[in-house]
């Protein structure tokens, strides 16, 4: 007869493999889009029409569509999506823990860098060199993975929130945060979602929900 300890060792390894196997499909970027909309007078089914990067409806002329979700646990890697360019994601191999920033010419939209920053064993002192370096009309896209807060300091953080940000100094352990901002930037940004890392309300097993984020861009004028 099992124990019980052999029981509940049981019952973990097989939340841990249905945990995998539910975030998997996101690691794979399948998008199943079960939302027809019925012909009138005919058993036909089509798709509605399809915005860039999947929105829910299209952007001004003059702004850039964009939809971004933060990692899962420390399974899946975050994605962010500009005018239906994927510019970070598991897929792309191009993901890392902590930190996972893009940087888009204002201007253009064109992608100009994408780093990720180990914010749980590496060092803060690359990010701080990093968002330095970074040139006044830049658009700045970040997500986290896993953990992105241990190593951060004030220093890393009055960085971030001169770009715009309203959470980074509420930034803690595991807690998911995605953010669109940019340099130069003279209020705080409305593209912004946080959401704490809470043992009472997580919804994977030690990690908070995964956020997802979509909206318009406007285009940088001189």
């Amino acid at each position: 007869m099992m124990r019980a300890g052999g029981i509940l060792k049981l019952a973990a390894l097989v939340s841990a493999f249905l945990l995998a196997v539910f975030l998997a499909f996101q690691l794979l970027e399948i998008n199943f889009d079960f939302s027809f909309v019925k012909s009138r007078g005919s058993d036909t089914f089509t798709r509605p029409t399809r915005y860039k990067c999947g929105l829910s409806k299209p952007c001004p002329a003059d702004h850039f569509s964009f939809k971004m979700t933060s990692g899962a646990a420390s399974i899946v890697g975050p994605k962010i999506c500009l005018d239906d360019r994927i510019l970070i994601s598991g897929v792309k191999n191009n993901v890392g823990r902590g930190l996972n920033i893009a940087l888009i010419n204002g201007k253009t939209g064109q992608l100009i860098q994408t780093e990720s920053f180990d914010m749980w064993s590496g060092e803060v002192a690359p990010l701080i060199q990093f968002l330095k370096a970074i040139e006044d009309g830049t658009v700045v896209m970040m997500a986290t993975f896993d953990d992105s807060s241990t190593k951060l300091n004030p220093e890393a953080r009055k960085l971030i929130s001169s770009l715009g940000s309203s959470y980074i100094n509420e930034l803690a352990f595991r807690d998911n945060w995605v953010f669109v901002g940019g340099k130069g930037i003279k209020t705080k940004s409305p593209f912004e979602q946080h959401i704490k890392n809470n043992a009472k309300t997580n919804k994977y097993d030690g990690w908070p929900e995964v956020l997802e984020m979509e909206g318009c861009i406007p285009l940088k004028r001189d």
